[in-house]
C-alpha cells in the first residue's frame, strides 16, 4: 500500500508547487479550512497563484495570509467576506476576481472534477455574471454556460481519515473540501487524526481515498472565531 502521510505540510507539497499555478482551496470562511498546508503555501515563497475557493478566509488569516504577501494574483470566490485587505487589493486593481455565486461555484468545482467541462445554469441570467459569456434558450428560458473548474492542486481540511485516504468531514466543515478535493491533478488532505485501514464504517466516509494522494495531520489547532458574541452584561 501506497504510504500516504508525509511528516508534515511542506514535504506533502514538495514538488507540486510553481509560480502562477491554479489551487483550489477548501473551506468556508476559517470553518475548514487547510491551515498547516496554507501556512507552508505561504513560506515556500510562490507566487501569481489562482486560488478557486468561497472567499479569502479573514485578514491574516486563512487564504488572507496568502493575499498579505500578495502571493495571489487572481481569487475565483462568491464572497469577499470580512476581509479587508481582499476588499482593498481589488478595488485598488492590485487583485484579479472573479465573482461566482456560491452555488455555481460548488458546481463549477464538482464539474470538474467529473470531468464534464461546462455547464448551464440560470443563475446569473440578465447580470453582470453573465457579461462575456455564452446564453443559450432552453424551453423558452435562458441559461448561461458556466465553465468547469479543474485545478494543478486541491488543498483541503478534514476530520479523521485512515491510512488509505478515505477520508470523513465533521459537519459544516464539509462544506466546500468535498467538491474542491476531486477537481484537481492532485489532492492534499489536512487530517486531524489518521487511523488504520478498515477502522472506518464505510457508509461513514465522505470522500474515497483515490481522490487523496497526500496527507498530513495537522491537529492541534487553535479555534479561530470570525465575528466573538457575547451578550450585554445585565446591571446588577
Amino acid at each position: 500500500m501506497v504510504n500516504k502521510l508525509y511528516p508534515d505540510a511542506a514535504s506533502a507539497l514538495e514538488g507540486l508547487l510553481f509560480d502562477g499555478m491554479h489551487l483550489c482551496a477548501g473551506g468556508f470562511g476559517l470553518c475548514g479550512i487547510p491551515e498547516r498546508l496554507i501556512d507552508a503555501i505561504r513560506d515556500s515563497g510562490v507566487k501569481d497563484l489562482t486560488i478557486a475557493s468561497n472567499n479569502a478566509g479573514i485578514d491574516g488569516e486563512g487564504l488572507g495570509k496568502l493575499l498579505r504577501t500578495r502571493q495571489v494574483k487572481k481569487m475565483i470566490s462568491s464572497y469577499v467576506g470580512e476581509n479587508k485587505e481582499f476588499e482593498r487589493q481589488y478595488l485598488a486593481g492590485e487583485l484579479e476576481v472573479e465573482f461566482c455565486p456560491q452555488g455555481t461555484l460548488a458546481e463549477r468545482c464538482r464539474a470538474g472534477g467529473a470531468g464534464i467541462p461546462g455547464f448551464y445554469t440560470k443563475t446569473g441570467v440578465g447580470t453582470q455574471v453573465a457579461e462575456g459569456k455564452e446564453v443559450k434558450n432552453f424551453d423558452g428560458e435562458d441559461y448561461i454556460l458556466e465553465r468547469g473548474i479543474f485545478a494543478d492542486v486541491a488543498i483541503i481540511k478534514g476530520w479523521k481519515a485512515d491510512e488509505s485516504g478515505n477520508l470523513i468531514f465533521r459537519k459544516t466543515a464539509r462544506n466546500f473540501n468535498q467538491p474542491m478535493a476531486t477537481a484537481a491533478k492532485i489532492c492534499v488532505a489536512e487530517v486531524e487524526e489518521v487511523v488504520p485501514t478498515g477502522s472506518l464504517d464505510p457508509d461513514a466516509i465522505h470522500l474515497p481515498g483515490i481522490y487523496v494522494k497526500r496527507m498530513i495531520i495537522g491537529a492541534p489547532y487553535d479555534k479561530k472565531i470570525e465575528f466573538r458574541t457575547v451578550r450585554q452584561r445585565e446591571a446588577a
